[in-house]
C-alpha cells in the first residue's frame, strides 16, 4: 500500500498541496517565535504547539535525524526596552529571565524544543552584512541614519504571499509616512539608537536592527537560501513575513525564500478575542498556576489537548467547558495507556490525519475510537497490543507523554480521587436502584432528591436507556455527598 504524502495548505498558493522536500535527508523548517519581554500568553501557546506537532510529523515520515526545526527568540525590541527602562533593570537581565520563562511554559504544555533556538542578538553581523548587500544591490537605502528596504526595487515579488499590490497598500495605508522615505511602503532594515537604547557599530552608525531582517539573516545562517517551510501566525503574514520574503529572495538572489508558508489562525476566549480591555487575557502560566478564568488550574497537557482540538487554520476558542471536558477524556485516556510501554506503532488512521494538512481533531477522533476499543477488548493480549498502539498514536500529538511534566498532574490527589470514585460508584448503584423502583412505584421523589445533591455536589448526572452515570465535575466536592 502506498503511503500518502503529506498534504499542507501553502499560504503562498491559496491550496493545498502535497509537501516535496528539497532534500528528503534534509528537511528544514523554520517558525518565528516569540519576542521575550513578558509571559507567553494564551496565544502565543498556539504556533508552539502547532509546529511542534507538524515537527513530530515530518521526523516520523523522514527520520529524527532529517528534520532541522529553527524557532527564534526576538531579544532585541522596543518592548523589552521599554520594559527595562520603567523597572531599572538590565536588557539582558529581561531577556534571560523571559526567554526562561517561556521554555518552561512551552516544556509544560509538551513543546519540545526545536534543534535550533537563535537569539537575534547573536546574529547582528549576519544582519549588517545582509543589509550590505541589499543596499549595493539597489534594494535598500540608507537615509538620516536609518536604512530602508526600497520596495519600488521588487515591485513584481512584493505583496504576492497577503495578496495585496503596492498601489492599493500605499493607497490603504493610515501611517505618517516618514520623511526620510522615497516610499511610504519603505521599511527600515537598520535603525539609530541613543545612549540609553542599545546598539551595535555598522556602517551606517550606532542602531540596532529592524524586526523584519533578524529572520531573514538567521534562517539564511541555519537553513540556507531557500528552505522547505517557514511558519507561523496568520497575524505575521503582512507585514513581517512578506518582508522577510523580499529581503531574502533580494539579497540571495533566489526565487523564494521557503517553499510552503504555513500560518495559523488566531485565538479567542470565550466567543471574544482574547484583549485585556475586555478582562479575559491570561497567560499559559495563569492557567498552569490556577489563575486563570474559573481560578482552577488546568495541566499543561489540558491545554495542549484544547488547542489541538480546533484545526490549526481555523480560529480557536479557549473555553472553560473545553478544559474540563478535556481534563476528563485525558484521564480515561492515561488509564487505558497506563500498561503501555514504548514499542507501540501510530495507527494508521492517526498518521493518515495528520497527514492531511495536519488534521489534528481528525487524529483525536481516530484516538477516541481507539479508546472504546480498548474499554471493550476482553482478551488481555490483544489489549496489551492495541494499549501500545494507543500511546504511541497519542505521542505523535505529544499527548500521554510517559514524563513527569506532562504526566505528573494525573497523580496529584490521586488518593482523595479514588475514594472519591469508590463513593461515585456506591451511588450510581443506588440511583440506578431508585431510579428502577420508581419506574414500577411512579414516585420518583427520591430519585429527585438524590439527583439533585448529586449535582449541588458538582456531579453531572447522566440518565438514558441504558443506565444511570455520574460524571465528576471541576467543582466536584465529595464532602457534600456525606449528606446523602
Amino acid at each position: 500500500m502506498n503511503t500518502p504524502p503529506i498534504q499542507l495548505t501553502n499560504s503562498k498558493t491559496r491550496r493545498k498541496e502535497p509537501f516535496t522536500p528539497i532534500d528528503p535527508t534534509n528537511v528544514r523548517m523554520y517558525v518565528c517565535g516569540p519576542t521575550v519581554y513578558d509571559r507567553a500568553h494564551l496565544g502565543n501557546a498556539r504556533p508552539a504547539i502547532v509546529f511542534d506537532v507538524l515537527a513530530r510529523l515530518l521526523r516520523h515520515v523522514y527520520g529524527r535525524d532529517h528534520v532541522t526545526y529553527v524557532r527564534n527568540f526576538t531579544d532585541v525590541d522596543d518592548k523589552i526596552n521599554a520594559r527595562a527602562a520603567a523597572e531599572k533593570r538590565p536588557i539582558a537581565e529581561i531577556t534571560e529571565e523571559t526567554t526562561r520563562w517561556y521554555l518552561e511554559d512551552m516544556a509544560a504544555i509538551g513543546v519540545a524544543e526545536p534543534d535550533h533556538m537563535p537569539r537575534a542578538t547573536a546574529y547582528i553581523a549576519q544582519m549588517v552584512e545582509m543589509i550590505g548587500v541589499l543596499i549595493d544591490k539597489g534594494h535598500a537605502y540608507a537615509a538620516e541614519g536609518h536604512v530602508l528596504f526600497r520596495v519600488d526595487s521588487w515591485r513584481e515579488g512584493y505583496g504576492k504571499l497577503s495578496g495585496r499590490t503596492v498601489d492599493d497598500m500605499i493607497a490603504g495605508a493610515r501611517v505618517e509616512v516618514a520623511p526620510y522615505k522615497e516610499n511610504p511602503m519603505d521599511f527600515v532594515l537598520w535603525k539609530p539608537s541613543d545612549d540609553a537604547t542599545p546598539g551595535w557599530d555598522s556602517p551606517w552608525g550606532r542602531g540596532r536592527p529592524g524586526w523584519h531582517i533578524e529572520c531573514s539573516a538567521m534562517a539564511k545562517a541555519l537553513l540556507g537560501d531557500t528552505f522547505d517551510i517557514h511558519g507561523g501566525g496568520n497575524d505575521l503574514m503582512f507585514p513581517h513575513h512578506e518582508n522577510e520574503i523580499a529581503q531574502s529572495c533580494c539579497a540571495n538572489d533566489t526565487a523564494s525564500m521557503a517553499n510552503v508558508w504555513l500560518h495559523n489562525e488566531m485565538l479567542q476566549v470565550e466567543g471574544k478575542k482574547m484583549s485585556k480591555s475586555l478582562g479575559n487575557f491570561f497567560t499559559v502560566r495563569d492557567l498552569l498556576d490556577g489563575h486563570g478564568p474559573g481560578g482552577q488550574r488546568v495541566p499543561g497537557e489540558v491545554i495542549r489537548f484544547v488547542m489541538l482540538s480546533t484545526h490549526y487554520r481555523k480560529p480557536m476558542d479557549w473555553t472553560e467547558e473545553k478544559a474540563r471536558e478535556a481534563e476528563r477524556e485525558l484521564r480515561t485516556w492515561r488509564d487505558l495507556a497506563n500498561p503501555a510501554d514504548q514499542t507501540g506503532t501510530p495507527a494508521a488512521e492517526v498518521l493518515a490525519a495528520l497527514r492531511d494538512d495536519l488534521n489534528t481533531p481528525q487524529a483525536i477522533t481516530e484516538l477516541r475510537r481507539m479508546a472504546r476499543s480498548l474499554k471493550n477488548t476482553q482478551a488481555d493480549d490483544v489489549a496489551a497490543v492495541t494499549v501500545n498502539d494507543f500511546a504511541a498514536s497519542a505521542r505523535m500529538l505529544g499527548l500521554l507523554e510517559d514524563n513527569a511534566t506532562m504526566g505528573a498532574w494525573v497523580f496529584d490527589g490521586a488518593v482523595e480521587r479514588d475514594a472519591a470514585a469508590l463513593m461515585l460508584e456506591e451511588f450510581q448503584t443506588e440511583l440506578a436502584d431508585a431510579r428502577e423502583t420508581a419506574k414500577q412505584t411512579k414516585d420518583f421523589s427520591t430519585v429527585d432528591r438524590m439527583k439533585a445533591m448529586l449535582v449541588d455536589a458538582g456531579v453531572e448526572v447522566r440518565m438514558s436507556k441504558d443506565g444511570v452515570e455520574l460524571i465528576p465535575g471541576p467543582d466536584f466536592d465529595p464532602a457534600r455527598l456525606e449528606t446523602l
